[in-house]
């Protein structure tokens, strides 16, 4: 049994996180910092990836996440970085596909170009870099685990991000043919986040009153913060999570309040309670998303 694993090769499973190598796109800011910090703290070696650096480092737990830049939309890029990651740790122990998000953009507002930039971004390249890490990830003792960032907005309508949504949608489907395929070495899940606050979440729900009245809309009385999608994510990368792979993980805080309950005339008891709850804190921005692709 290799050290640390916890498990016999072929599992596609980790023991905890610590000493583990962690490779989270997107990680440089938002629920993807939120994801490193937390493996971070379990004491894994984590390497985030982004075009650009951080604004500050990203640390917890007296350690800090190691920066490497790449296009995700570039699969020579990609391919490099994986190249770099196994010639530099050895193994790739947990991938976690964060990078993606969208501008507001209604269908009719923009070609099929614009939008085709959004699938990209949020299906493509998680597909690009799953490939890339697969080899090294099937080929090594323990084999080991891909964790796909969903969203709520694949799981419903999504005015105004409807190619977003629809990327997602598709991204919770391949995670779930991944892990078919690649079984027994890799586990693949997704996570399903609903809204989160993060630094750009006032580009899509508004000021201080907005983002109140956004979380009165979610039976929790509040919206995520990053760390707790990260704590999720360290539990599905972890032997405790072993025997959980093609599944989805919502943290939505309970989804989102039926619109058809305030509208209608009667009941309103149903979820009051959770409606009143506000959270007068939402002072930062927030939003489940964490790339932005060019305009």
């Amino acid at each position: 049994m290799p050290a640390g694993t916890g498990h016999t090769r072929g599992t596609g499973s980790t023991a905890g996180t610590g000493a583990r190598t962690v490779v989270v796109t997107g990680g440089t800011r938002g629920v993807g910092a939120g994801i490193a910090r937390a493996f971070l703290r379990a004491g894994a070696r984590v390497v985030v990836c982004a075009r650009r650096p951080p604004d500050r480092p990203v640390t917890a737990a007296g350690r800090t996440a190691r920066h490497l830049p790449a296009d995700l939309r570039d699969p020579a890029a990609v391919t490099a970085l994986f190249d770099r990651v196994a010639a530099e740790y050895g193994r790739l122990d947990v991938l976690v596909n964060n990078a993606g998000g969208t501008p507001f953009r209604l269908l009719a507002a923009a070609g099929a170009d614009r939008h085709a930039r959004v699938l990209a971004l949020n299906l493509v390249a998680p597909l690009t870099a799953s490939l890339a890490a697969y080899p090294l990830m099937r080929g090594q003792p323990g084999g080991g685990c891909i964790l796909m960032v969903g969203s709520v907005s694949g799981t419903r309508p999504s005015p105004g991000t409807a190619a977003y949504g629809a990327a997602k949608a598709g991204l919770h489907s391949l995670a779930r043919t991944m892990a078919v395929e690649w079984a027994p070495a890799v586990r693949v899940n997704t996570l399903v986040p609903g809204m989160v606050r993060t630094e750009a979440a006032r580009r899509h729900y508004g000021d201080v009153a907005g983002l109140a009245a956004v979380a009165r809309t979610v039976p929790a009385g509040r919206l995520a913060e990053p760390d707790e999608i990260g704590a999720a994510a360290v539990f599905l990368a972890s032997a405790d999570a072993a025997h959980i792979t093609g599944a989805e993980l919502l943290v939505h805080g309970g989804g989102e309040r039926p619109a058809f309950l305030a509208a209608a005339t009667v009941n309103h008891e149903a979820g009051q309670e959770a409606g009143h709850h506000v959270d007068h804190d939402l002072h930062h921005e927030d939003h489940e998303d964490h790339e932005e692709p060019p305009a």
